[in-house]
């Protein structure tokens, strides 16, 4: 009967864990309305002449939306200089237009520079001046002298055994 009132707890519970329903939580999506900005608008230029190295040029640009307008300049190593205007915009995409002005000139090689002077240097004659040695002085200690006797051993000496008497009226001993 015992084990009948376990078997059906046990079904019991089974029935009561089975009747358990889980629902995933309910997670809502909101469409966030985009981010408006106001229309992209920049203008910059900048230009660089170093006649040392060579390096002329110069950039102008301007944004006003989704249209940009500009130029660029550089001498070209042969001495033209380049114009490029471009233009972008999101219907016709990038477009480039280049122009040359001045004519080209011929290569003319880096001018060659003389070597620098090369000096010598003549070392004065070596003096040389004779150093006499210190002087040695040998001196041998004499060898050391021990002293060492070796111990002597002798068997100890004992009194000489004595015969000795003992009387009773009974008895008598001798040792």
């Amino acid at each position: 009967m015992h084990s009948l009132q376990i078997v059906f707890g046990v079904a019991v519970m089974a029935v009561a864990c089975a009747a358990v329903e889980y629902h995933a939580p309910v997670i809502a999506y909101h469409h966030a309305e985009p981010e408006h900005y106001a229309p992209a608008k920049y203008s910059f230029e900048y230009a660089v002449k170093d006649e040392h190295t060579g390096d002329i040029k110069s950039q102008h640009e301007v944004r006003e939306g989704d249209s940009v307008k500009g130029y660029y300049t550089l001498v070209q190593p042969d001495g033209k200089k380049r114009i490029v205007e471009y233009t972008s915009e999101h219907k016709d995409g990038f477009n480039a237009i280049v122009h040359y002005e001045g004519e080209a000139k011929a290569y003319a090689p880096a001018p060659k520079y003389a070597p620098a002077p090369v000096y010598k240097y003549v070392a004065p004659a070596p003096v040389y001046k004779y150093v006499a040695p210190a002087p040695v002085y040998k001196y041998s200690a004499p060898a050391p002298v021990y002293k060492y006797s070796a111990p002597s051993y002798s068997a100890p000496k004992h009194a000489a055994y004595t015969t000795t008497s003992f009387h009773t009226p009974h008895f008598s001993y001798k040792f």
